[in-house]
């Protein structure tokens, strides 16, 4: 009997731990497949996770490029805003010396006007002085022969009526020479002038001969000037022969009258064309 329920007793037990390992396994299955489930869950959990972080992650690296480019632009814009500064103090810079650089052209145009005023001035009072110069001489020299004003000074005729050339020949007579020199008292009381001398001839003999002729007539006139005090350099001469005949005819009057010398006295101050030409003494 003991041994009988001894052994159900042990039975019964065998059965429960049974029991209690099946129930065991079904629960730790049941558990297992939750478990399972969760991790499941987990896992996508996870993905879902690494996916956003994924994304979060590219958008990062998109801000950054953005934020990189963004301050490259910031970068360029202040370098832009320098330079355009640059620009500008350079601009101001420019106008500053433009400004000045004008008002220095201003104050020599000012300064030119005025100088070009008083050089007109200057010149208007020379000018004036040498017109009662030659208006003086020509004054004094009509009273010992035949004067003409020119637009560039005098011209006196030395023709059979103030002294002659024999036919043929380029002396001066002795009763001319008197008259020669109240023509040099003149010119040597004058200055700023210079004389040409030129030698005519009637028309008898050739051209060539007459040229000659000419051009020695002048040059006695020439001489007698220089032996009377005139300076050489002021006087030049030129022969015309019988090209230039003062009266046509072959009269012995016409002829008598055209073998003479001409004295040209020309103003070496002013042209009488509106320049100065050299300051007086």
């Amino acid at each position: 009997m003991k041994n009988w329920e001894k052994e159900s007793k042990e039975g019964r037990t065998s059965w429960q731990l049974s029991v209690l390992f099946i129930i065991g396994l079904v629960v730790a299955g049941i558990l297992g497949f939750g478990l399972l489930q969760h991790l499941k869950k987990l896992e996508q959990q996870v993905t879902s996770m690494a996916g956003q972080l994924q994304e979060a992650l590219e958008k990062v690296g998109q801000v950054s490029d953005d934020a990189q480019t963004a301050m490259a632009r910031a970068t360029q814009a202040e370098q832009n805003a320098q330079q355009a500064a640059l620009g500008r103090a350079r601009a101001e810079q420019a106008k500053a010396e433009a400004s000045e650089v004008a008002t220095l052209a201003r104050q020599e145009a000012d300064l030119a006007t005025q100088q070009a005023r008083l050089a007109r001035e200057d010149a208007d009072r020379i000018r004036e002085r040498r017109e009662l110069e030659i208006e003086r001489m020509r004054s004094a020299l009509s009273q010992i022969a035949e004067t003409e004003r020119t637009a560039l000074g005098l011209v006196m005729s030395l023709g059979s009526d103030s002294i002659r050339f024999d036919f043929d020949r380029a002396v001066i007579r002795s009763e001319d020479r008197e008259l020669l020199s109240r023509i040099v008292g003149v010119l040597l009381a004058s200055y700023g002038f210079r004389i040409h001398v030129y030698g005519h001839t009637d028309d008898i003999g050739t051209a060539q001969y007459n040229q000659d002729l000419s051009e020695r007539r002048a040059r006695a006139v020439r001489d007698y000037f220089v032996e009377a005090g005139i300076e050489p350099e002021i006087i030049s001469i030129r022969g015309y022969g019988k090209s230039s005949p003062r009266v046509s005819g072959m009269s012995q009057e016409a002829r008598s009258r055209n073998r003479r010398v001409e004295i040209g006295i020309i103003d070496t101050v002013i042209d009488y064309q509106g320049v100065v030409t050299r300051s007086e003494p």
